[in-house]
């Protein structure tokens, strides 16, 4: 039984070897370091066991994948930018490991507090990928991103991700996630639409109310 077992699995690599030979010589070094090389050896033309050439090559990531997180930030007409993030706090709060650090900004004047951030920092080696922050996030302020290359030869103040490092516009997570951006965009339409209806109708009551006071007088 296990000798059979053994010529089986031979067997299996043997044809596997056979197939990847001859698709490497039928593709003529197209398989490797070009454009369209995954393209076609993922393909149904593709053949035989092939290994990804990191880091010319690189497979692509599902839109579900979850790495670091990131903030948005909306472009205004005018070139100015306004942070989605409101420094509420949710997201430190909610993070096992505690990686998020948040500092609210506040009016130097009064010395109230202003619902932007002043410094928002994330560890990146503490960050365990888990996505409550961008789940739990009322404001859809923080995502999920797909760069993974992030070693460096320095482990402090390199994995410390600032402000200016977490900042990416709204048109950065639509390339990378489209299909969660439009569903997204189309809740946020919804609720505003519904917003504005409460603003109107309540707008038409205090106008009936007081077209009916000026006529009772």
């Amino acid at each position: 039984m296990y000798g059979t077992g053994i010529l089986r699995g031979m067997g299996v690599t043997i044809k596997h070897l056979i197939d990847s030979f001859v698709d490497d010589l039928s593709f003529l070094g197209q398989r490797y370091y070009s454009d369209d090389s995954l393209n076609v050896r993922q393909g149904t033309r593709g053949r035989g066991v092939f290994t990804v050439q990191y880091p010319e090559e690189k497979l692509p990531v599902p839109e579900r994948f979850r790495f670091i997180p990131f903030l948005l930030y909306e472009e205004q007409e005018d070139g100015s930018t306004i942070d989605r993030c409101t420094s509420c706090g949710i997201c430190a709060k909610v993070c096992p490991p505690q990686c998020i650090w948040i500092e609210r900004s506040s009016d130097p004047d009064t010395g109230r507090p202003i619902p932007e951030p002043t410094r928002f920092f994330i560890d990146i080696d503490i960050c365990m990928n888990c996505g409550y922050c961008a789940e739990y996030c009322p404001f859809d302020a923080i995502k999920m991103d797909h760069d993974y290359e992030l070693a460096s030869y320095d482990r402090t103040e390199a994995h410390i991700f600032d402000k200016d490092r977490l900042d990416k516009p709204v048109e950065y997570y639509a390339s990378i996630c489209p299909t969660d951006y439009a569903a997204e965009e189309l809740a946020r339409g919804e609720q505003e639409a519904k917003k504005a209806a409460r603003k109107a109708a309540a707008a038409d009551k205090k106008r009936m109310a007081a077209e009916k006071k000026a006529a009772s007088s």
